[in-house]
């Protein structure tokens, strides 16, 4: 029973793990190009679940439609806060970026607060289930994990086969080189942070079809520390990286989780976070790279 109870569970953790790696590699990408930790991160997922909520609940849309608008806003969000805030921490201390990025995160949550409410929302999208021998899984989360797979693999081939992605990988492996033969680099920083902004609000979009009942303006907080333990794992400045490591973050999470709960006296919620931050320390200890490599 419990065997068949894991199988079950590591196959749902797999379909998650890929919309956290997803999830993460906005975060990855910002941090290769401008050397900027996000830790806001969580608060642009939660303008993503809204912005899904909104066209669902008021609009009767479906949440595939949320997609486009949600990498839109991002992206404007992304230039906008570059442009008037970011833009002049460039080169300043590694504490300015962070806080100022902290402080963007809360005033995202205020002002989702002030719209929406502090209470917990959701939304019933029904698009029928796939019966396997170990679980069943909705069809929604099938398509987050292929919408997931989908965008990864456009970003690579846009980083590998267009002339925006190959100015920012140079600008990733030698910012001074790179000016050098002409790459306008604000512009790449720029364009950089809108794109990992909006892959982020993106990201809150599909994970909307896994918490039907958890849309809140402080719903972020748990997903930035889940975003760099993976980030960790798959290699800081490795968007690539960050989708594997992904997938292996949702098969750990969900499979210790089953183990933590048969045993007894113990809360397996708990446990399974506290095992979030042992594989964080674990892996700056072992290999502050990452796991996978470190581009």
């Amino acid at each position: 029973m419990i065997g068949q109870q894991l199988a079950g569970n590591l196959v749902n953790g797999f379909v998650l793990g890929g919309v956290y790696g997803m999830a993460t590699m906005g975060l990855s990408l910002i941090f290769g190009v401008l050397k900027i930790v996000n830790v806001g991160h969580g608060a642009f997922i939660m303008v993503g679940a809204f912005i899904t909520l909104w066209m669902f609940s008021s609009l009767g849309m479906s949440p595939v439609f949320a997609l486009p608008v949600a990498l839109i806003t991002g992206m404007a969000l992304g230039f906008l806060i570059f442009s008037t805030v970011l833009r002049r921490l460039i080169k300043a201390p590694e504490l300015a970026s962070l806080l100022a990025t902290f402080a963007i995160g809360m005033l995202l949550e205020e002002i989702a607060k002030n719209l929406f409410g502090t209470e917990f929302r959701g939304y019933n999208w029904e698009t029928g289930k796939l019966v396997l021998p170990m679980t069943v899984l909705p069809m929604s989360k099938i398509y987050a994990f292929a919408g997931s797979v989908a965008i990864t693999v456009l970003m690579y081939f846009w980083f590998k086969k267009t002339r925006a992605g190959t100015a920012v990988r140079s600008v990733v492996e030698d910012s001074d080189g790179a000016q050098v033969c002409g790459v306008n680099v604000s512009w790449v920083y720029a364009l950089s942070f809108a794109i990992g902004i909006g892959l982020t609000v993106l990201s809150g979009v599909l994970l909307t079809m896994f918490i039907p009942v958890g849309i809140n303006p402080y719903m972020g907080g748990s997903y930035t520390l889940k975003a760099f333990v993976v980030a960790v794992l798959g290699g800081l400045a490795s968007p690539y990286g960050a989708f594997f490591a992904g997938l292996a973050f949702g098969l750990i999470e969900n499979g210790s989780y089953t183990v933590f709960a048969a045993l007894p006296g113990v809360e397996p919620f708990a446990l399974t976070r506290f095992i979030s931050f042992v594989m964080l320390l674990v892996i700056l200890l072992i290999k502050p790279t990452g796991l996978l490599g470190a581009k």
